[in-house]
């Protein structure tokens, strides 16, 4: 009989884990994830909704408001400043690659609040592992 509340608990937490992978691969599905470039070229319409963009931090800076930086592109010369409000992740600097949800307006890309996420750099290096 001890052995049943565990087997329990195990089941209960085993299928707690399947639910939210299934959420974290299904839920955010539904949004386009864009490089500089796709937005700059309204690529699937881009430009004119809710995307995750992708890019390399080239610059930034900090006020009482928001975080200003810019993100570029990896295959092209191409950048797009972000205005970002919210939670800051550690790892986030120049040189780092994020991913950030918003929308463009008026040429800069809007971000929503607490979207920004640093990329593992070892994804992006030869013979990276993750």
């Amino acid at each position: 009989m001890t052995g049943r509340p565990r087997l329990v608990i195990a089941l209960v937490v085993a299928a707690m884990l399947i639910a939210f992978m299934g959420y974290q691969v299904f839920g955010g599905s539904d949004r386009l994830i864009v490089s500089v470039a796709q937005l700059r070229s309204n690529r699937d319409g881009a430009a004119h909704r809710v995307v995750q963009l992708s890019g390399m931090v080239v610059s930034s800076q900090r006020n009482s408001a928001k975080l200003l930086f810019v993100l570029r592109d990896d295959g092209s010369p191409q950048t797009v400043p972000v205005a970002y409000q919210g939670s800051i992740p550690d790892p986030f600097r120049v040189g780092r690659r994020v991913l950030v949800t918003g929308q463009l307006e008026n040429g800069t890309f809007v971000a929503e609040r607490d979207s920004l996420i640093t990329k593992c750099p070892s994804k992006y290096t030869a013979g990276g592992s993750g």
